[in-house]
């Protein structure tokens, strides 16, 4: 996302960042257990969105901060001033035999507004835009159908069409983690603003379509 004013940012890491997950008690940025896959969602406030994800079965760690710019290294200031183009992201590591980018998915399609561009109720900009960063197959495979999925039940009931961006994070640029006080921010600060919470509509997940079901080899249902 190129801006002819980007700022440049800064090619050292921002100060301070723990190295541990508050609530979790994992590494905040690894390494983790071999075998953690690792996906990027972005869905306005990284405070509320972070909660969500850290309270899943089967995840290992999770880290507010910034992808999908291009400024290096920048800061929460810089972020929302729009010049950066990163989007306020949550890197969710979890284990994939203690859940799946489906499950991972799900819980991101029903906790936010994907049909707004920039923008989560009163928070508006470019860094609150939705987003799915993916690093493997089977997590892109999830985004595009979880999008799908959610999509026709959002129609159905009336709403706009899905504006979530769904790009690899490698093609996205790097994660950057948030200053310090951002990490597990409502863990530190339990009354603190979250704009979060189930937007009344279920993402169906582990269908197949009829085209993928397998041939019936047998009359009888399996015991």
């Amino acid at each position: 996302m190129p801006f002819f004013d980007t700022l440049p940012g800064r090619p050292q890491p921002l100060p301070g960042i723990p190295a541990t997950h508050e609530v979790l008690g994992t590494p905040l940025q690894g390494p983790w257990p071999e075998g953690t896959e690792v996906i990027t969602v972005a869905m306005g406030c990284f405070w509320g969105a972070e909660r969500i994800f850290w309270q899943l079965p089967g995840v290992v760690a999770t880290a507010a901060g910034y992808q999908g710019g291009t400024t290096p290294n920048p800061t929460y200031e810089e972020v929302c001033s729009g010049r950066t183009g990163h989007a306020e992201a949550v890197l969710v590591a979890y284990d994939p035999s203690g859940t799946d980018p489906e499950q991972l998915l799900k819980a991101f399609w029903e906790n936010h507004d994907p049909t707004t561009r920039n923008r989560q109720g009163n928070d508006v900009g470019t860094q609150y835009r939705s987003a799915v960063y993916w690093t493997t197959p089977q997590q892109e495979a999830a985004a595009r159908a979880t999008a799908e999925a959610f999509g026709e039940v959002l129609a159905r009931a009336g709403h706009g069409p899905v504006v979530t961006e769904l790009r690899p994070a490698e093609e996205a640029g790097p994660f950057y983690p948030a200053e310090a006080y951002h990490q597990q921010y409502l863990h530190k600060n339990p009354g603190g603003y979250c704009n979060h919470g189930p937007n009344g509509y279920t993402c169906p997940v582990g269908l197949l379509r009829q085209d993928e079901v397998p041939a019936q080899q047998d009359v009888l249902p399996p015991r």
